[in-house]
C-alpha cells in the first residue's frame, strides 16, 4: 500500500476532506474532468454560486457526496436538472473510482483495490477492532500515493515501484468505500458520527513535512518509519535514509514535540536476525533518550511477503525486545497482526494484480458492485 495513513476519526471522511482538499488541486493530471469529492462545504457553496445557483445548493452537494455517497452527478436527485447539467458542462464529476477487487480475512480485515482513472490500482484496508472495554472502532489504512518511492527492503509497496501522488478525491473516496463496505457492522450501526473519536496517525518520512505538520498544529500523531537504531543498519533497510541522516531525523522529531506538545510514534518493523536483538533494543533506547521526551515505540512483527528474504521473529524474541525497552523506560506497544490471510500487509494485494497500469476496460463492460472474496 502506498504510504499508508492510519486514520481513526469520527467521521473519517469529514476529517480527511477538510484537510486534504485545501492543499490538493481538484483537477487530475490524467483527466480533463474535475472532481467534486474532496471539496469542503464552503468550496461547494462557492461553486454553486459560480454556476448561477443559490449558495444552499452547495450544502446539498455536500450532503449528497458525503452522507448519501452519490457516485455520479446523475444521482443528485434533489438538485435542479439545470444545475446538474451545468456541473457536467463545466467538466465536473463526482470523482469516485470502481472497486477492482476486495478480499476479507477471517479476522474481519477487508482489503480493497480501487481502479483509478489512469488504470492504476491503489489499496485501502478496513480493520474492525473490539477493545478490552467491549467498545468497537474501525481503523482505515488509507493510501496517499500509487506505490512508494522509498523502496524499503521489507515492504511490498516499495517493491512495486512508484507512479504518482494521489489527489484529494482519490484519498477521500477510500474512506467512503470502507464506510460503505462496513455499513451495518456493530461499529457503524449508529452511523459514522458515533465512531470512536481518536487521532489521525500521519506517517512522515522527510524533514520538510515534519516542519510543515508542526506549524499547522494538527491534532495528529506523527508516526516516523525508523526500523533501526543506527544509521548504518537503517540505510540497509531503508535506502532513502542515506539522504536523511538519523541525527537530523531525531532533531526534527524533538522539535516537533516541542512545537506541538504531541508525542512522536516511532514505527519499528522487527526482522528476524536483522534488527531484533536485545542489543538493538538497548541501542534504540539510548537513541530515544538523547532526543528528550514525548516518544513511543510501535513494534511491528514482520508480515512476510512473497520474494523477500526476511523472516518474522519468534514471539520470545519480540517479548525480549519489549522487555529491554521497557526496562529503560521506553513506552512500547506491539502491533497486532491483522489480515494475514488477506494479503493485508502494505502492497501485497496490489502487487498480485498490477505491475503496470491495467488495460482499458471495454466500453461495453458493465460496472457492478464487487463481491467480497473470503480469504
Amino acid at each position: 500500500m502506498a504510504s499508508p495513513q492510519h486514520v481513526r476519526a469520527a467521521p473519517l471522511a469529514r476529517a480527511l476532506r477538510t484537510r486534504v482538499a485545501a492543499s490538493v488541486s481538484a483537477t487530475s493530471p490524467v483527466t480533463s474532468r474535475r472532481a467534486l469529492l474532496g471539496l469542503s462545504e464552503p468550496e461547494l457553496r462557492q461553486l454553486a454560486v459560480d454556476l448561477g445557483q443559490q449558495s444552499y445548493r452547495g450544502k446539498q452537494l455536500h450532503d449528497l457526496l458525503y452522507k448519501s455517497k452519490a457516485k455520479q452527478i446523475q444521482e443528485f436527485s434533489y438538485v435542479p436538472k439545470v444545475f446538474r447539467e451545468a456541473l457536467v458542462g463545466a467538466g465536473w464529476s463526482v470523482g469516485r473510482s470502481p472497486v477492482h477487487h476486495a478480499v476479507t480475512a477471517s479476522d474481519g480485515t477487508t482489503k480493497i483495490l480501487l481502479k483509478l482513472e489512469d488504470n492504476r490500482l491503489i489499496e485501502t484496508v478496513g480493520i474492525p477492532v473490539n477493545d478490552d472495554k467491549s467498545s468497537s472502532r474501525l481503523t482505515a489504512c488509507v493510501s496517499s500515493q500509487v506505490g512508494c518511492p522509498l523502496r524499503c527492503s521489507f515492504c511490498a509497496t516499495g517493491k512495486g515501484g512508484f507512479a504518482r501522488n494521489l489527489h484529494a478525491h482519490e484519498i477521500v473516496e477510500q474512506v467512503l468505500v470502507i464506510e460503505e463496505i462496513f455499513r451495518g457492522t456493530p461499529m457503524l450501526k449508529q452511523g459514522t458520527e458515533n465512531w470512536a473519536k481518536d487521532d489521525n496517525n500521519l506517517h512522515s518520512r522527510c524533514s520538510q513535512h515534519d516542519k510543515m505538520l508542526a506549524s499547522h498544529k494538527l491534532q495528529s500523531t506523527l508516526a516516523v518509519s525508523l526500523h533501526a537504531p543506527n544509521q548504518k543498519l537503517r540505510e540497509t533497510i531503508v535506502p532513502s535514509a542515506k539522504s536523511y541522516p538519523l541525527g537530523a531525523l531525531m532533531d526534527d522529531c524533538k522539535n516537533y514535540f516541542l512545537e506541538t506538545g504531541r508525542r512522536v510514534s516511532f514505527e519499528y518493523t522487527l526482522l528476524a536476525g536483522i534488527n531484533d536483538t536485545k542489543e538493538h533494543a538497548e541501542e534504540l533506547a539510548e537513541l530515544l533518550h538523547t532526543c528528550g521526551g514525548g516518544y513511543h515505540v510501535n513494534l511491528i512483527p514482520y508480515n512476510p511477503i512473497q520474494g523477500s528474504e526476511y523472516k518474522r521473529p519468534y514471539r520470545k524474541v519480540i517479548q525480549a525486545f519489549v522487555d529491554a525497552l521497557e526496562a529503560r523506560k521506553i513506552t512500547t506497544s506491539v502491533r497486532q497482526t491483522r489480515g494475514l490471510d488477506a494479503n493485508a500487509a502494505c502492497g501485497q494485494l496490489r502487487n498480485e494484480f498490477q505491475k503496470n497500469p491495467l488495460l482499458e476496460s471495454s466500453p461495453s463492460s458493465p460496472q457492478s458492485e464487487p463481491n467480497l472474496v473470503p480469504a
